[in-house]
């Protein structure tokens, strides 16, 4: 059982350019993570995704830093092709195989584009997000990868949908990326909404919410609406309302005994906010873990 370090939380510093994702794999080995989480892949020198990704591996492994994971987007519905948009993220799982990385997460959808005529719902297009998952994981099986989504993009956030979409695609290779609290961007309880879907993590991400009702007055910058209108802010792991402790008790219930990697989005410097957040999270997984 590893903790890594999701490259999104340096997201700031790489859009500073004062870090590249080589400096981020110095950065989280610095901090003390056992292994790095890679969030696209993003040449600083102008070469290729495929001769980069090449790259970072050996810089990993010259580190001894292994990748845990590769998340990418995707978008099975708001795309002008579901074929084309299979093929690229297809040609994703190459670039996670070139990392070393057994494991990819992609999206689904974010939802039906806006003005979209006709029905809406989440079962009308289940059968459309379930057949390119699908196509996907099955390609994604013969490079050695397992494929996952997570609980994001509101749309396909609920439990009951990512529930729904891994028991579709009903293949052994494609599972969950549980995320602690993307369930409050769909308004769901974590606890309510782990215990759904836990028997399906692949992987884990560790995050922290502070949360204000959707019933008071707007709280400002750094704050952004949940589908149901309420606030969410990030938050350093243990400082906000998220229930890390006993997302980890429901998980290690469930059987799971993989990764996790801490994804930061606070309005703290990310560094300070990382690193205290890696402390509270050792912490706890050593209290419900027992290592």
């Amino acid at each position: 059982m590893k903790i890594a370090l999701s490259t999104y939380s340096l997201q700031r510093r790489l859009e500073e350019r004062t870090l590249t994702q080589f400096g981020c794999i110095a950065k989280a080995k610095e901090m003390g993570f056992d292994a790095i989480e890679f969030v696209g892949i993003q040449p600083h020198d102008g070469s290729s995704a495929g001769e980069y990704a090449a790259r970072l591996r050996e810089e990993c492994e010259r580190l001894e830093m292994p990748v845990s994971n590769y998340t990418v987007s995707a978008d099975f519905l708001r795309c002008e092709s579901v074929e084309r948009e299979v093929e690229r993220v297809r040609g994703e799982v190459d670039i996670a195989a070139l990392l070393g990385a057994t494991s990819m997460r992609h999206d689904a959808t974010v939802g039906y584009p806006e003005g979209a005529r006709g029905r809406r719902g989440f079962e009308d297009c289940l059968p459309v997000l379930a057949d390119a998952c699908r196509q996907v994981t099955q390609y994604a099986k013969t490079k050695g990868v397992r494929t996952m989504v997570e609980n994001h993009g509101f749309f396909c956030q609920d439990s009951e949908r990512v529930e729904a979409l891994v028991n579709t695609v009903a293949d052994d290779n494609f599972g969950l990326l549980c995320d602690m609290g993307n369930f409050l961007c769909a308004d769901e309880d974590p606890v309510h909404a782990f215990s759904r879907v836990a028997p399906y993590a692949f992987y884990a991400h560790a995050k922290d919410f502070h949360i204000k009702s959707g019933m008071g007055p707007d709280p400002g910058d750094g704050f952004f609406r949940t589908r149901g209108g309420n606030y969410l802010r990030g938050a350093v792991i243990g400082h906000g309302e998220v229930p890390v402790l006993q997302c980890l008790q429901i998980l290690k219930s469930a059987g799971y005994t993989g990764d996790f990697a801490i994804e930061f989005e606070g309005i703290e410097e990310p560094e300070r906010g990382i690193s205290i957040g890696l402390d509270n999270l050792r912490r706890f997984i050593r209290e419900v873990y027992g290592q």
